[in-house]
């Protein structure tokens, strides 16, 4: 599938296992197809279901029907990854795998690997158990950053390379050299790793907290019909992070916190948590089509990576700069019913779950970016603006949001292939230029708006408020309560 059009990045030398062949990886497929030199003979994909495998029998690529367990994924993988010469590729995009596990026996075997999510094993989310500052993704990042701290360097392995977390972590840096050139800011831009230099502009700029802000527009041909959970990506995913406690990077400049927050007791202390499920939490916000909305604090990696790289810290090691860091997401409109119809049940997901393909959309676009704010010019949001009728014309089997995803995974793996002993990294210490000059001709029109809004415009006035006037933009006054 390379043409002059499509260039190919690079080779893998020796065996890929895909693991997962959901939305996700059917439209992954395609780009590696594209960007990559391999050997198809030599590649594999591992899924409990086997929906798919036509698409896999047409291309002569191995499919094995299997899920991938704590008890068998040893003698599974190990295997496959190790067949032949070269070196091989572990591209993990299933749910229900410890994604730490599976990161340590690459790591081990010498094979390059890359994820768009820390996931644990099976059960996990639902631990009646576990209490849940255990069940964050504060807890599950600081297992890899503890993994990485015992052993630095080695075989590349990327942690969470989707578009959120992933690509949102390259539009940030971005989006703070476009708004810190257009104040006129003297700088110079910071190199890849240079975490204190990133953190020193973002403070200078007078960032006081960043939204990923979300709005997927896409619609379907049909009404969804009761009990059915419809989403434009994984179902799965979206319930299991949508019930885990809602998750924030907490910034310096928060002079309020919710009454049912929590502070995290150990590592880089970067979050925050709420005693309630961030599938059910509402936030202010704002995207460039609809202007101020709704979005959902669901928890993601990257408001705690994002929030913890833009840390400033004096000699002591004392923080002195952090911004508020957290996801405002309006997914489709499907899914915000089908939100509603499992909280009103009391959480109790719906018995069929479903991923609304590229077929059965009419229209639409997912409109994902990052809004810097509380600066001198308010607010900056910057990001990707990708329609259902360009997602089409760009790859195979995918709508706008899985193509969003599967582009920054592609990413993600070229970056890996160029830096083959980087160790285990995150999207913030990648090189976000040439990320996204890789992901770039999937995203549609990508784009920077200044929006005058604030939190505290567009209140009816009817009702009493428990809000701060002084400074618009304090977690306080964009939170819905």
């Amino acid at each position: 599938m390379a043409n002059e059009k499509w260039p190919v990045h690079g080779e893998i030398t020796g065996p890929i296992v895909m693991i997962g062949f959901g939305s996700i990886g059917r439209g992954t497929l395609p780009l590696i197809e594209r960007h990559f030199k391999f050997d198809k003979s030599r590649m594999s994909v591992i899924d409990p279901r086997d929906t798919d495998k036509k698409l896999l029998d047409d291309r002569g690529i191995s499919f094995i029907q299997e899920s991938v367990t704590k008890k068998n994924y040893k003698d599974l993988l190990t295997p496959l990854l190790t067949e032949g010469t070269g070196q091989g590729f572990c591209v993990n995009l299933s749910v229900d795998t410890s994604s730490l596990e599976l990161m340590k026996l690459c790591r081990k075997l010498g094979v390059l690997y890359i994820d768009t999510v820390i996931e644990p094993w099976l059960g996990f989310y639902f631990d009646n158990d576990a209490g849940n500052a255990a069940r964050t993704n504060y807890a599950l990042r600081e297992t890899v950053r503890k993994e990485k701290e015992k052993h630095p360097g080695g075989t590349t392995a990327v942690s969470c390379s989707g578009a959120n977390p992933g690509m949102v972590s390259w539009l940030v840096k971005q989006a703070l050299v476009n708004l810190a050139t257009d104040l006129k800011i003297d700088f110079e831009e910071p190199a890849t790793g240079d975490r204190t230099g990133w953190a020193k502009l973002m403070k200078k700029a007078g960032v006081k907290g960043i939204h990923i802000a979300e709005r997927d527009t896409q619609r379907a041909k049909k009404p969804k019909p009761m009990d059915v959970f419809w989403n434009t990506w994984s179902v799965e995913g979206f319930i299991a992070e949508g019930l885990q406690p809602a998750e924030l990077g907490w910034g310096t400049h928060e002079k309020w916190m919710p009454k049912n927050a929590k502070k995290q007791k150990h590592g880089s202390k970067a979050a925050i948590y709420l005693e309630q499920p961030g599938g059910n939490t509402r936030v202010r916000s704002w995207c460039p089509t609809p202007g101020p909305q709704y979005g959902l604090l669901v928890t993601h990696n990257e408001a705690i990576s994002i929030a913890d790289f833009f840390t400033v810290r004096n000699k002591k090691g004392e923080v002195t700069y952090r911004p508020t860091c957290h996801y405002a997401y309006h997914p489709c409109n499907d899914a915000v019913l089908s939100l509603y119809e499992m909280f009103g049940a009391g959480g109790k997901a719906q018995p069929v779950q479903h991923v609304l393909d590229e077929k059965e959309l009419v229209d639409g676009m997912d409109e994902l970016g990052v809004l810097l704010y509380g600066h001198a010019k308010n607010a900056y949001w910057y990001g990707s603006q990708l329609s259902l009728a360009e997602a089409r014309k760009l790859a195979p089997y995918q709508n706008a949001t899985g193509l969003q995803v599967s582009s920054a995974v592609t990413a993600g793996m070229v970056w890996a292939l160029e830096n083959p002993t980087a160790g285990i990294v995150e999207a913030d210490d990648m090189d976000h230029n040439r990320c996204l000059e890789v992901q770039m001709p999937y995203l549609g029109p990508v784009k920077g708006y200044y929006s005058e809004w604030t939190p505290l415009d567009g209140r009816p006035g009817l009702f009493p408020e428990d809000i701060d006037k002084d400074d618009p933009w304090q977690f306080r006054n964009i939170l819905v309560r």
